[in-house]
């Protein structure tokens, strides 16, 4: 007689994927390519990047030279560096924050509510990808500045440093944009707020002229200005002098706006959708 075993047989379960690590990084650079190919299929954003830097730079070396530096030369090497800082600012802030707008009203932002991904992925997977605009404005600034006479007075490592530290602060400060953009959700707003709010920021420091010569309360403004510290870093890492503070001064700011307008804008993006 044959003996039967009564053992059940082993059922193979399926194979369960742990669950990958940081979902948020993961799933904002998926969603970063998306922002990436509609920059590459609508090539005004960039030219955006291409332009804006040469027609800033032209207009304060050849206006203004003369009168505050006697050689338009001589004024290309002061104002260089508050130019870099003023192009890493306004670099996408308006077109960031329009594309944004018309995603959420074209529904895009809900489609990606409905998939398994962070809330917060579509909105920091738009600033990744629109960060491919600031190399690009910043290698054509470079590149005019060298063709009209600009030259770097320090080193590779500190000219690198200055474009990081710069990029760095503007890609903070560009979160004021999203916030913006998702609390009013209109694309004439975005665009009225996101190019002049920048401009008191940038225009009172000594970007295009000595703090020393201007009005008593303008020169208050300059010294707690925040851009004041990054133009003062982008300065003295591209032409010389003592940087330490300047930078540590550029980095607090910028981490600063980063810790604050970043959890603001998701909390606004989670609130509307």
């Amino acid at each position: 007689m044959t003996t039967l075993s009564t053992q059940a047989p082993a059922v193979r379960r399926p194979a369960v994927d742990a669950p990958r690590p940081w979902p948020l990084l993961r799933h904002s650079f998926a969603l970063a390519g998306r922002s990436l190919t509609k920059t590459w299929r609508n090539p005004g954003m960039l030219l955006e990047a291409l332009f804006m830097p040469a027609i800033f730079l032209l207009m304060f070396v050849y206006l203004f030279g003369g009168a505050v530096s006697g050689s338009s030369r001589e004024y290309l090497q002061y104002v260089f560096p508050g130019v870099l800082v003023l192009t890493t600012i306004l670099t996408g802030q308006v077109s960031t924050g329009v594309s944004i707008v018309v995603d959420m009203k074209k529904g895009v932002f809900d489609r990606f509510r409905s998939m398994p991904i962070a809330r917060s992925a579509p909105l920091l997977g738009s600033m990744l990808g629109d960060a491919v605009r600031y190399p690009v404005a910043v290698t054509m600034l470079f590149g005019l500045g060298y063709l009209l006479g600009f030259r770097v007075e320090t080193d590779l490592a500190s000219a690198l440093g200055a474009v990081a530290l710069t990029i760095g602060f503007g890609f903070s400060l560009s979160w004021l944009t999203v916030l913006v953009a998702v609390l009013l959700g209109d694309e004439n707003m975005v665009s009225w707020v996101a190019f002049l709010v920048p401009f008191p920021l940038v225009f009172g420091t000594s970007m295009a002229a000595p703090a020393e010569t201007m009005p008593g309360w303008l020169q208050a403004w300059a010294e707690v200005n925040p851009v004041s510290h990054a133009i003062d870093a982008s300065r003295r890492l591209l032409l010389g002098g003592p940087v330490a503070e300047p930078v540590l001064m550029t980095l607090l700011w910028g981490g600063a706006a980063l810790l604050v307008l970043a959890p603001l804008a998701a909390w606004a993006y989670r609130r509307r959708m």
